[in-house]
């Protein structure tokens, strides 16, 4: 019995020493280990062996990133302004033994540490270069705390300022200037969006008014050519019209010269006629008064001779008039297609064609008939084109009835008082 319990006696100092000698380390922390109350070595994640009862761990530390966010410190600005300032420091121990051994608490050490570098940085500065000058501050300060933290075996790695916060009237006072600013940049927003509306409002006027003013132009061009063209178009009708006129006027002449020929008018039925229409020329209602020539008895002896021939006594006799076939052929002919034969000569074609590209060409195109071989004769043929073409009037014999003939062809008018026989 007595053995039994000497066994199990042994058997649990067996167990606790095994117990006391190991210690497991988590991921991520260390682990500082004191032999007889002196440090001899920091250990990590794993497992360790100590030696019972002389051996212990004197502290775990976490070496991760952490991140220690402070209470807001009162600081004082430049310009004598009181503000709050939070701020979150990201740190890591890189050396648990200088932080077990260096600092009696590390955390409190970098809050003391944070809280004068913040104000003496701070301090130098006026409120607006402060809410302005973050990138400054934290990097001063990430600085400083590094400097001095370094002994302890941390390393800053981020200092940030999490809020400013001045006091309400200064902050009132910044959100009046802030409204301020803001209607400042929004008249003038408002100022240059108008004048670049009025900008683009003259702008599109101007390239209205010089569109509309091209148009006009363009207008008017095309209405002075169309005027042209007219104008050109109306004097060649106009002088066809006359060409025509003419050209029927001198056929009825020689279609009537025929027919007097022919016939063999004697002078008695021509001055009976003469008389027969003096009535009617009497017998014009707008006629108030109608004068008989002084001279009549003579101009019927004129017209008498006209159509006689002085013989060798002195006397006028009636002398039938030698007619041709010509005249004959034409004083029979019913036919009229003739007359109104508007054909043109070539070149009084070609002249006017080149009048008509003249005419119709664009005022910004160059002269169709500059440098033409035709060109010079273009003056000539204009100058024919205003010109009838001449008829060729039938030739007159000695026999054409004169009405009222010239004095000098009667060599002697008392002579003639005698009626030819």
């Amino acid at each position: 019995m007595g053995a039994t319990i000497v066994l199990v006696v042994i058997i649990a100092l067996v167990a606790a020493l095994l117990f006391a000698s190991v210690k497991l380390i988590p991921q991520g922390e260390s682990a500082v280990i004191e032999r007889l109350g002196r440090y001899t070595r920091t250990v990590s994640g794993g497992l360790t062996l100590l030696i019972p009862y002389i051996d212990s761990v004197r502290a775990r530390v976490d070496t991760r990133e952490r991140v220690v966010s402070f209470p807001p410190q009162a600081v004082i600005t430049q310009d004598n302004l009181t503000v709050a300032i939070d701020t979150v420091v990201t740190f890591q121990i890189n050396d648990p033994a200088k932080a077990i051994y260096g600092v009696d608490n590390y955390l409190v050490g970098v809050e003391q540490i944070s809280t004068a570098t913040l104000r003496d940085v701070v301090g130098g500065m006026t409120l607006e270069e402060t809410l302005t000058s973050r990138e400054t501050i934290n990097r001063r300060l990430r600085g400083e705390l590094d400097a001095a933290t370094g002994k302890w075996g941390l390393r800053i790695s981020r200092v940030e300022l999490k809020a400013i916060d001045p006091p309400p009237s200064i902050q009132q006072s910044m959100e009046m200037q802030m409204k301020a600013d803001r209607e400042k940049r929004a008249m003038i927003l408002t100022a240059e969006g108008k004048r670049e509306s009025d900008i683009k409002t003259a702008e599109g006027e101007k390239q209205a008014r010089i569109l509309s003013a091209e148009g006009e132009k363009h207008a008017a061009i095309l209405s002075a050519e169309a005027e042209r063209q007219a104008m050109i178009l109306r004097a060649e009708g106009e002088r066809a019209a006359k060409y025509l006129a003419a050209q029927g006027e001198a056929r009825a002449i020689q279609k009537v010269n025929a027919a007097v020929k022919s016939s063999g008018v004697t002078p008695e039925l021509l001055a009976y006629q003469y008389l027969e229409k003096l009535p009617q020329i009497a017998d014009n209602e707008a006629a108030t008064m109608w004068m008989i020539p002084s001279q009549f008895g003579d101009s019927l002896q004129q017209f008498a001779q006209a159509f006689a021939g002085k013989g060798e006594d002195g006397v006028f006799r009636y002398e039938p008039a030698r007619v041709d076939e010509e005249t004959k052929e034409m004083a029979e002919s019913e036919d009229t297609d003739s007359w109104f034969d508007t054909s043109t000569d070539p070149e009084l074609a070609k002249a006017l064609a080149e009048a008509r590209a003249v005419a119709n060409k664009h005022v910004d195109d160059p002269d169709p008939t500059q440098d033409s071989p035709s060109s010079a004769g273009l003056s000539g043929a204009s100058e024919a084109t205003q010109q009838p073409r001449e008829i060729a009037a039938p030739e007159q014999s000695s026999s054409v009835y004169a009405p009222y003939p010239a004095q000098e062809e009667i060599k002697n008018p008392e002579q003639g008082a005698q009626k030819p026989e």
